[in-house]
């Protein structure tokens, strides 16, 4: 019989919603499909729940139209050329594409409009997490498993307490009820546990590592077993290879662009560290 390893680990993954929305952020179509393909295979190691569905389906348009920030029609006023050279060729060129760009840009608009109206038919990661919400497997707390009341009242204890996971200012315990459900399915189930998250209410992020809340490493050993492992990451690409997910050099790479950018946009932040970093 192969020995273990040590550092190997027979997990199930949670994924937080923040990473779920990444799939609307500045991230190309066929690496996120791949992503989410991955997700989908391993749906039966998931950590699921009607929290983490309710958490994605209320942010998701807003996700959305802030992606689109970037997305507008160019200032045509600095494209007019002057008299001088309206005859060009040059200049009867750029009028012709500009046509051809208004007409593509109301394309892609109605695309949005059907996207933001019609997810269940028209957004391709919407479909995709749908079925896997849907996932009947012992891991999904959705709305019909009774065990989310004892799940909500032990929530609602942590949250009065001020135990972590809680963001600051925080008045919903949501993050209480995924602890609350992570640690039963780490009990029930005999397995490790990853958590996928950027959120620093889990932990923190300092030079390319994600450190676990003290507190909640503690708990989680108190709780489930010293010998049972808790695994805090940033990259979805690191939690899918755990559980023996397929992930290719290039969704790595467009990972950690993606991730530059949101790290960039974050520095700018007054509740987040400077010397933060998770790339």
């Amino acid at each position: 019989m192969t020995r273990k390893k040590k550092d190997e680990m027979d997990a199930l993954l949670f994924i937080d919603t923040n990473i779920l929305l990444d799939f609307y952020r500045d991230r190309k179509s066929d690496v996120s499909m791949k992503f989410l393909e991955q997700i989908e295979a391993c749906r039966d190691r998931l950590i699921l729940g009607s929290q983490v569905e309710m958490e994605y389906k209320k942010n998701r348009q807003h996700v959305i139209l802030e992606s689109l920030g970037k997305f507008g029609a160019p200032d045509w006023g600095k494209l007019s050329a002057p008299a001088l050279v309206s005859e060009t060729q040059a200049a009867g060129m750029i009028d012709k594409h500009r046509k051809e760009l208004v007409k593509q840009q109301k394309i892609l608009t109605e695309k949005i409009q059907a996207i933001l109206e019609r997810p269940a038919t028209q957004d391709e990661v919407y479909k995709v997490l749908q079925r896997v919400f849907k996932h009947k497997s012992p891991y999904n707390l959705d709305r019909e498993d009774k065990r989310r009341f004892a799940v909500r009242r032990l929530a609602r204890k942590r949250f009065s307490l001020g135990y972590p996971p809680r963001k600051k200012g925080e008045t919903s315990y949501g993050d209480a009820i995924n602890w609350e459900w992570l640690i039963q399915c780490s009990i029930d189930s005999g397995k490790d546990v990853v958590i996928v998250t950027r959120d620093t209410d889990f932990g923190v992020i300092y030079k390319n590592k994600s450190y676990l809340n003290d507190w909640l490493a503690q708990e989680f050993k108190q709780r489930v077993s010293r010998k049972r492992k808790l695994k805090l990451t940033a990259s979805l690409s690191e939690g899918l290879k755990i559980v023996h997910a397929k992930v290719t050099k290039e969704m790595e790479a467009a990972e950690r662009a993606m991730l530059s950018e949101i790290w960039a946009q974050l520095r700018t932040r007054d509740d987040v560290e400077p010397e933060q970093d998770i790339l």
